[in-house]
């Protein structure tokens, strides 16, 4: 689906994703979002929750680059997708669009 929207003298176009993606459109997407989009923290929840659980931004994005996407599921107004690892730590995002997503929290298992 495509959206165009009208802004003081331009037009932008913004992309809606058809969510929920699959689990392996997730993974590509997050991996395009890493390489050429911006990823971004929601704030204060997930910043204040990191630092809590003492997990950095580097970690956030090693565990969406090499974790494994959970089906999507749809929470507080937008789909949201699970991002874990074997060794216990988990990242929650959402996809603003095709190249911004949210992180919303993360967390590791004990």
């Amino acid at each position: 689906m495509t959206i165009f929207v009208l802004q003081p003298e331009k037009w932008c176009i913004i992309y809606m994703l058809p969510e929920p993606l699959r689990p392996p459109e997730a993974k590509n997407l997050i991996r395009k979002i890493i390489s050429k989009g911006i990823v971004t923290y929601a704030q204060p929840h997930a910043e204040d929750q990191m630092r809590k659980r003492g997990i950095s931004t580097v970690d956030c994005v090693n565990v969406l680059r090499g974790g494994v996407v959970a089906e999507g599921k749809y929470e507080n107004g937008s789909w949201r997708y699970r991002v874990f690892t074997p060794t216990g730590m988990c990242v929650v995002i959402r996809f603003e669009s095709v190249s911004l997503l949210e992180v919303v929290t993360a967390w590791r298992e004990k």
